[in-house]
């Protein structure tokens, strides 16, 4: 028998595996709060006790959310985001301009955690993955292969979580990932790949629309120009 932890519910209900735990944290934290071991302990306990029983298949919701964090002692993110503007560029130089301003932020969130990161799935760096990404919106010919993008994209947004969370100190999760899909241009250029996907005829890109943004983040829509639609 198998055990696993679940981000997307929708995927987990249609795959059926044996044993399945769900958790309502963000895309990239199955065990909820980093750095808070009594709690992911919790998580894997939990799942681990799906192994007892008899029938399967079994999903799950895991009871508890992210523990909340002191409103006093959370740090904001370091990195100003400026607003979008109708004129500025393509995809490519406005990716490519974002990526720039979060690079010493993401240099220096390396030396804070020495060198752990969770960056380094994909096989090309994250600026490579941004400007191939770019190249495809740019000419409306959005990617395909998601056993590119699927590594590409996870790579892109750890690297900007990362950077957000640079400075030393307790983050909230739900304000940065706000940020991330409501002010960077990666976020929009996700959500335009998300309902590329999600409106595709085939099944698996409908499935990896699912996981590659959050439920929260889909409302705000794109167009593959940039622009914001309702």
């Amino acid at each position: 028998m198998t055990t696993g932890i679940s981000l997307v519910r929708e995927n987990t209900e249609s795959m059926r595996p044996p044993r399945a735990l769900w958790v309502p944290f963000p895309l990239g934290r199955p065990l909820g709060k980093a750095g808070d071991a009594n709690f992911q302990h919790h998580v894997i306990q939990h799942g681990l006790e799906l192994l007892s029983r008899a029938e399967g298949p079994v999903l799950e919701d895991f009871p508890l959310d992210v523990p909340r964090i002191d409103q006093d002692v959370v740090q904001t993110c370091p990195v100003s985001f400026p607003p979008k503007q109708s004129d500025n560029g393509g995809w490519e130089a406005r990716l490519l301009a974002e990526f720039n301003l979060l690079e010493p932020w993401y240099q220096l969130s390396l030396r804070r955690r020495k060198g752990r990161t969770l960056v380094g799935i994909a096989p090309e760096p994250p600026e490579v993955n941004l400007k191939q990404l770019a190249v495809h919106l740019d000419a409306a010919n959005l990617p395909q292969a998601i056993d590119w993008l699927k590594p590409a994209s996870d790579d892109l947004k750890a690297f900007y979580i990362e950077a957000m969370t640079a400075q030393p100190g307790q983050y909230d999760d739900a304000e940065i990932t706000r940020q991330f899909w409501q002010e960077t241009d990666l976020g929009a250029a996700l959500i335009v790949i998300f309902e590329h996907f999600q409106n595709a005829e085939a099944r698996h890109l409908k499935q990896f629309a699912r996981i590659l943004a959050p439920r929260g983040a889909v409302g705000r829509g794109t167009g593959i120009n940039g622009e914001d639609h309702a």
